[in-house]
């Protein structure tokens, strides 16, 4: 199984990006997807996860309203949009999958997650 993110990159703060998670080695649609992200020095925080089918999605509470996390099942993908940046989003983003189906705060712990990606770099200055 593979996880490759990628779309990062360096914005102004109030800019907008997108983020995508390219997956194979997988039944992609059986898989809860999530975003988590690492800042330096902190640990790793829940953005957003979505349900296999996309019907259902649960976002972290400082991203909620600004981020929307999407798949296409048909392209084994999953996209992140970050609109309204600021610089505390500021971290390296990666996706991962998980067993299972649904949304909920379950799926906002990292430890239900069982494949990981490398994640990709955005920068968002003030």
């Amino acid at each position: 199984v593979q996880l490759q993110a990628f779309g990062g990159g360096l914005v102004q703060a109030g800019g907008s990006l997108r983020l995508s998670c390219a997956a194979s080695g997988l039944t992609f649609s059986r898989y809860v997807m999530g975003w988590f992200r690492q800042a330096p020095g902190k640990e790793r925080e829940f953005v957003a996860t979505i349900s296999g089918s996309g019907g259902s999605t649960y976002y972290a509470d400082s991203v909620k309203g600004r981020f929307t996390i999407s798949r296409d099942n048909a392209k084994n993908t999953v996209y992140l949009q970050m609109n309204s940046l600021k610089p505390e989003d500021t971290a390296v983003y990666c996706c991962a999958a998980a067993n299972g189906d649904g949304t909920s705060s379950y799926y906002s712990t990292g430890s239900r997650y069982v494949y990981w990606g490398q994640g990709t770099q955005l920068t968002v200055s003030s």
